[in-house]
């Protein structure tokens, strides 16, 4: 059993954040699976969206790192849909359920061709070979119209077009070793946002959220502190103070790492 699962630290988790179902469809069969953690006062908070293999729970470390600075964090697993269009409709009336001004969404992207391949192909780390471990059994407990559904809205082709976005903050957090996505999707990727800040880990994988997920908070916070004290802030602002100093610790610690 993976190491991870069995963990002190997810077993808090699992137990102390409830896990809530939402239907927001005509259709009761498509239900939202959540977990909604921080100071509910928060109306713009940080969402965190699965890639085609994980569920919910792939961020139970953000959300309890996070959290604990007074982020309000919301991981979601999404119902079985069949292209974009039906998404965004089920992803809006989730929205206004949850009556969210604005939010902030991290996606977590994977390639179909990891999740019907391997996950790994070569020796890894015990923090990422962990990481692969919990991610295998997410995989096998989502359902067969799960996975089909998110592998062909993974498969569509279409993507948001970066003039829509230009005036909103974008962070592109990539990681230096091997992972799915190919060097050419990356820089496609960077051509598309060319304003885009970069957050770039030296290793990580395919799931950095799981094995070097504090650098991958430290990454978020720095993203979202120039909205500190602004309605588009994801914290509690009685936290502020705290949670700056510890971002410019964090940020000192890896520049001294990178020299």
């Amino acid at each position: 059993m993976g190491e991870i699962k069995v963990s002190p630290d997810y077993n808090w988790f699992r137990g102390s954040v409830p896990l809530k179902k939402i239907i927001v469809d005509d259709d009761d069969s498509k239900i939202w699976s959540l977990y909604d953690a921080g100071p509910r006062s928060i109306r713009c908070p940080l969402i965190f969206l699965p890639p085609v293999s994980g569920t919910a729970d792939v961020f139970f470390r953000q959300i309890l790192a996070l959290t604990g600075w007074g982020y309000r964090v919301i991981a979601l697993q999404y119902p079985v849909y069949w292209d974009h269009l039906e998404f965004c409709d089920g992803f809006r009336k989730l929205l206004d359920h949850l009556q969210l001004d604005k939010f902030w969404l991290m996606p977590a992207f994977m390639l179909k061709k990891i999740v019907l391949g391997n996950f790994s192909s070569g020796p890894v780390d015990p923090m990422m070979a962990d990481a692969i471990d919990f991610m295998v059994d997410r995989l096998e407990s989502l359902g067969q119209s799960e996975l089909a559904s998110r592998l062909t809205l993974n498969c569509q082709n279409s993507y948001v077009e970066p003039h829509k976005i230009r005036d909103i903050p974008v962070t592109i957090m990539d990681v230096f070793d091997q992972s799915a996505l190919s060097t050419e999707a990356k820089e496609e990727m960077y051509k598309l946002y060319p304003n885009a800040r970069r957050a770039h880990l030296k290793t990580g994988g395919n799931f950095p959220y799981l094995c070097r997920s504090a650098e991958v908070n430290l990454y978020v916070q720095i993203h979202l502190l120039q909205f500190h004290g602004t309605k588009y802030a994801a914290i509690d602002p009685s936290m502020v103070s705290a949670e700056e100093l510890e971002v410019q610790k964090g940020s000192l610690s890896i520049s001294q790492e990178e020299q």
